[in-house]
């Protein structure tokens, strides 16, 4: 029951019932397909009380090389959906939807709080002693604002050597995670970096860490690869404690939802989470 604030109060008892079914609420992340779940692993470790309702836009991937308005059209669809759904904060587990989106969805529903994935060049700056730092990105999130704001603010005097990483996505959602011709894909990418002397490398895509254990291997144990998710985690959970609706215990299992064939979704995301993921529906935007 709703009650209008100027014409009645509800009584303590009433608050504190209403603010812990809210806090027992899910926290919903989307993304263009699986990539966000590595997201889900950082926020399931941080806060495992918390509920998960997640969803992977697999009918549209990948998000990088589109226009950053159709991206924003899908990240408003599956914002809503997600809200139907009872998610009382929303990670935008995509640097590309970040960037393209989050300033729209915050301006559209301002009481709703969203958490952003931004590649991270303040620590890969803080990082690196060369000076030189790798970023891999997509081509929508370089091309951004919201990029270019962060070279300007923490890149002054860090060279950013920047590699779209064009068909990686596609590589990733097919499961070809260790196979040699990804291995020699990332190599190709990579050399160069390494050849003049990077040192410290930033995924700047939910994607890449499926592929961090390569990507490691190939850069050598003397530099950095910087991995956002836990960071993106914490913040989350500095949200949800600031707003008070950090919940004490979970109310149900994590939720899967895509928007087109499940095709390796299941086995990846149960491989990368450590349990059995089951996709609920798959959901027509």
């Amino acid at each position: 029951m709703q009650r209008n604030p100027r014409t009645s109060k509800p009584s303590s008892r009433l608050n504190s019932a209403c603010n812990l079914t809210y806090t027992r609420q899910p926290v919903g992340l989307f993304d263009s397909g699986i990539g966000g779940l590595t997201a889900a692993y950082a926020i399931i470790r941080e806060l495992p009380q918390e509920q998960i309702v997640y969803f992977g836009d697999t009918a549209h991937l990948p998000y990088g090389p589109q226009p950053a308005e159709t991206i924003r059209a899908y990240s408003a669809d599956i914002t809503a959906f997600l809200l139907q759904q009872g998610c009382k904060a929303i990670v935008v587990a995509c640097n590309t939807a970040t960037a393209a989106a989050l300033n729209y969805l915050r301006e559209r529903w301002p009481d709703v709080p969203f958490i952003g994935m931004e590649p991270a060049v303040k620590p890969g700056a803080h990082a690196t002693r060369s000076g030189k730092v790798g970023v891999l990105a997509t081509a929508g999130t370089f091309k951004s604002q919201r990029y270019a704001s962060l070279m300007h603010r923490y890149a002054v005097n860090v060279e950013l050597l920047e590699n779209p990483c064009t068909g990686l996505v596609e590589r990733i959602e097919a499961g070809q995670l260790n196979s040699p011709e990804t291995e020699a894909f990332l190599r190709s990418i990579l050399a160069p970096m390494l050849a003049v002397g990077a040192d410290t490398f930033v995924l700047g895509c939910t994607h890449y860490p499926f592929v961090q254990p390569l990507i490691e291997k190939i850069v050598g144990p003397d530099a950095t690869v910087i991995n956002p998710a836990p960071a993106i985690a914490r913040q989350l959970r500095r949200v949800l404690e600031e707003r008070g609706i950090r919940s004490a215990e979970r109310a149900g299992p994590h939720r899967f939802y895509i928007s087109g064939p499940k095709g390796n979704f299941e086995s990846l995301a149960s491989t990368l989470l450590g349990f059995e993921v089951r996709v609920e529906a798959e959901v027509v935007l």
